[in-house]
């Protein structure tokens, strides 16, 4: 008997199991489109974007979608509308807040990602919301990317962006991202929130602030009405191959101190004052080379950012790993607060201010990215 003989009765069983692995998101969109929301800023007009239930009274939705507005009007998935609240904002990652009173009772609040529901390139995802004003609507793809960094016109950036070839159109922002595979064991939700819609750059390139950041980030939003960043005031550029040869590192890692913008508490960083030519390519030598901060390795300014979100808090020491003429070393240093500029969103006691976020078109991405990143001036930190 030949017992590597597939029969017909094996093939069958194999494509069921096949099957039952598909994402489902028919039952996606029924047990989360009732928590998604139409945000209006203005009576009469189209909706300005989307948000979804957070908790019982707060909706989550993009800092651009409620700008200079105190209130908004809010159409639920029955037809029903609610006034809300803006109770906190943050212009550094595009997220607000709003509570309501008076809600549908088949709302109820989507649960966001944690740890292991963290989306993985090629995960299948859908994105909820209201594109043009066409309420409750979905739309499918996979995750293209994760870990990237989307640049705002104040000079920071957002860490930790999840890239989707799930079409996002205007509209869309402030929606859940949602993941298409089921993960009750990690999250106790059958579909988790792994992304808050923001942009989209192309037909087929959009964006989403993590659940990663929004774990961080929200909690602050509610409770005080702002989240405070760290700044370690430095400019900074990723260390090449290039790079490291002309600074004597083995391989190219961590990012290089390219100017201090002010001093602060701690240990200074030290700027590189000198440049040097390597394979026809002007590079900068004998700056500080930050690799770790905390207790986190640092590869890239996309880790570098993500680690000051996540791991740091303004005023609170924190030990960063540097190479500093060709020596490994640990310091210690204070990170300041992220300074600050335009009116503010915040609804607390103290000032806060934001900077204008604006669609992004696909050729800005493409410039960041195809630019030499020996000349890339980098002020994100």
């Amino acid at each position: 008997m030949n017992r590597n003989r597939i029969t017909p009765t094996l093939i069958c069983y194999l494509r069921l199991i096949d099957y039952m692995k598909q994402p489902s998101y028919q039952s996606l969109y029924e047990a989360v489109v009732p928590s998604v929301v139409s945000i209006y800023r203005d009576p009469g007009q189209r909706g300005a974007g989307s948000g979804f239930f957070y908790t019982d009274t707060h909706l989550l939705t993009n800092e651009h979608v409620v700008r200079e507005r105190d209130r908004v009007d809010i159409r639920f998935h029955d037809g029903s509308w609610e006034t809300g609240t803006v109770v906190g904002s943050d212009v550094y990652t595009d997220l607000a807040v709003i509570r309501v009173t008076d809600t549908p009772a088949d709302t109820t609040p989507l649960q966001i990602a944690e740890h292991t529901a963290y989306p993985q390139p090629g995960q299948p995802v859908a994105a909820l919301g209201n594109p043009l004003g066409l309420d409750g609507s979905v739309t499918t793809g996979v995750v293209s990317g994760v870990d990237r960094s989307m640049p705002t016109s104040g000079g920071f950036a957002i860490p930790d962006i999840v890239q989707v070839d799930a079409p996002i159109n205007p509209g869309n922002s402030g929606g859940p991202l949602i993941t298409a595979v089921p993960d009750t064991a990690a999250s106790g939700e059958e579909y988790p929130v792994v992304g808050v819609n923001r942009a989209k750059s192309g037909d087929n390139i959009g964006f989403a602030v993590s659940a990663r950041v929004i774990s961080e980030v929200v909690p602050e939003l509610i409770n005080t009405g702002r989240y405070q960043h760290s700044y370690l005031c430095v400019q900074t550029l990723d260390v090449t191959p290039r790079i490291a040869k002309a600074n004597g590192l083995d391989t190219a890692r961590g990012v290089i101190v390219v100017n201090v913008r002010q001093q602060t508490n701690g240990e200074r960083l030290n700027p590189s004052r000198q440049e040097r030519r390597v394979d026809r390519a002007t590079v900068p030598v004998g700056g500080d080379i930050i690799v770790g901060i905390g207790d986190q390795s640092v590869r890239s300014h996309e880790e570098l950012t993500r680690c000051l979100l996540t791991e740091t808090e303004p005023g609170t020491p924190v030990m960063l790993d540097i190479v500093r003429r060709g020596q490994e070393r640990r310091i210690k240093t204070v990170p300041a607060e992220r300074p600050v500029a335009g009116d503010d969103r915040k609804r607390a006691s103290d000032s806060s201010t934001t900077i204008p976020i604006n669609w992004f078109d696909i050729t800005q991405i493409m410039r960041l990215s195809t630019l030499s990143i020996d000349n890339r001036f980098d002020a994100l930190r």
